[in-house]
């Protein structure tokens, strides 16, 4: 297991080196001089070239490139215009809120969707399967924003059950963690059901069946196992896509992540503070397919295997 994980770590080396070096490519093409933002729209033409110097901004582009590699190695992404700080500090500060967010959500997913998507699998023809259905399909036609608006003017505004916005404990959390967590749950359930009934139609579930194994250890002991690999996959996925898809429920809710930092970044057009978001966002879906593939060897031991 250990040989299979420094395998696929050394595999990750250069997907993480390419993409890096393509975000790099892809912020010099934006328009816009980040030393004239830095510098503030009154400088002279003087201090705007004093900051490109101290930028760097005036080197040649291989030059640029290898002193950005060095500085990522080293965890300095520059310094934000806006927060007047290091990159690395406000990625490091606001890193802890969306992680909280996103495992409050990806938690509350998998403890509905799973159980959701075991039980319509028993009976795909049965009513709760056909209720499940029709809350897939709602779920999912239902954006996020919209349903975190209808959250907060329900219970925070009408009941005033919960605050309306801000950054602290479950009270906050709860609605922000639910609007993101919808979609999600859909998904989870969708897939469990559909790997579920696939896998009770193997030969060897239906001989377990055959020899009068009891319907709970059945499904649990023999048809979850395999059955979850499909869910550990989306569960991988849909966790990297919650590090970047719940930018738009941190601002609503005032919910002090990465996402909202990245909001008043593009706001006020805060080159290296958007740069530096984007470079960790994509190391850390990166790392999280890794953890995955490493789930995989560690629930299935014929992945490492092969």
């Amino acid at each position: 297991m250990l040989r299979y994980a420094l395998g696929r770590l050394l595999q990750l080396a250069p997907h993480a080196l390419l993409v890096v070096s393509l975000i790099f490519v892809l912020f010099r093409l934006v328009p816009g001089d980040p030393a004239v933002i830095a510098a503030g729209l009154t400088a002279t033409p003087t201090q705007i070239a004093a900051m490109r110097h101290a930028l760097g901004l005036d080197q040649p582009l291989w030059t640029q490139y290898l002193t950005f590699l060095w500085r990522l190695v080293h965890g300095d992404l520059g310094t934000s215009v806006t927060f007047g700080l290091p990159v690395a500090g406000v990625v490091a500060r606001r890193v802890a809120r969306t992680a909280e967010l996103a495992a409050a959500s990806l938690g509350l997913a998998i403890a509905i969707g799973v159980p959701s998507g075991m039980l319509s699998a028993v009976r795909p023809r049965g009513a709760w399967s056909q209720l499940v259905t029709l809350g897939v399909i709602g779920l999912l036609a239902v954006p996020n924003f919209w349903l975190g608006l209808l959250l907060m003017n329900l219970l925070a505004l009408r009941a005033h059950w919960l605050p309306v916005a801000g950054t602290g404990g479950i009270a906050f959390l709860a609605m922000p963690a639910a609007a993101v967590a919808a979609r999600l749950v859909a998904v989870i359930s969708q897939t469990t059901r559909a790997s579920l009934v696939e896998v009770l139609t193997e030969d060897y579930i239906r001989t377990a069946a055959a020899k009068g194994l009891a319907r709970a250890t059945l499904l649990v002991r023999h048809a979850l196992r395999p059955a979850l690999i499909p869910v550990v996959t989306v569960i991988g996925l849909q966790a990297g896509y919650l590090l970047g898809g719940s930018l738009v429920i941190e601002s609503l809710f005032g919910w002090q992540g990465l996402g909202q930092a990245m909001v008043t970044a593009v706001s006020t057009r805060d080159y290296f503070l958007v740069q530096g978001i984007t470079v960790f966002y994509v190391i850390a879906f990166l790392l999280l397919n890794l953890l995955v593939d490493l789930s995989y060897a560690a629930w299935d031991p014929r992945v490492r295997l092969d």
